[in-house]
């Protein structure tokens, strides 16, 4: 008969490999390649509204499909950035 202690030890270091494993893999989030106007709301943190002024300003460039505009992650992405960089050029 096997002894418990050993199972338990055996058992223990399994999921301790588990673990070490989980802990060292890289973390992907899952991003949808398009946003809703309330989804890039809640990523911008601004209400909905300021989002649709934002795409009739173009500071934003939206897609209409049906009655949804959708938006491209990389577009939202890349409209960040370059309000980012003019915030520094403006000297």
């Amino acid at each position: 008969m096997n002894n418990p202690f050993e199972t338990i030890s055996q058992r223990l270091s399994n999921i301790e490999n588990l673990l070490l494993e989980i802990k060292h893999k890289p973390i992907e989030e899952e991003k949808s390649e398009n946003l809703t106007v309330k989804e890039t709301a809640e990523v911008l943190k601004v209400s909905e509204q300021s989002v649709h002024n934002y795409i009739k300003r173009g500071f934003i460039s939206a897609q209409k499909v049906g009655r949804i505009l959708l938006i491209k992650r990389e577009d939202l992405d890349n409209a960040l950035t370059e309000v980012k960089s003019l915030k520094y050029k403006r000297a």
